[in-house]
């Protein structure tokens, strides 16, 4: 299997309110565990680990940090 990046969802619009909606009154801490909790759902899902190894390169890369770390970072 390949990771999927063209969108799979009718209306990928309301796909985005339903997460952002999720973390609507929470707090910080529980909004990070919220997203963790989502993702682990997900990966475990798809039960592919070198999609799942894809997916978190494009998401660093999508960061623009290059999943640098924060003493990386830091050292700017």
């Amino acid at each position: 299997m390949t990771l999927s990046t063209q969108s799979n969802f009718a209306d990928p619009d309301a796909a985005y309110r339903l997460v952002v909606e999720a973390h609507r009154g929470l707090r910080d801490e529980d909004s990070v565990s919220l997203d963790t909790a989502l993702v682990l759902i997900l990966a475990n899902h798809i039960g592919d680990v070198e999609v799942l190894r894809e997916a978190i390169a494009l998401a660093k890369r999508q960061l623009g940090q290059s999943g640098k770390t924060d003493s990386e970072k830091d050292a700017k």
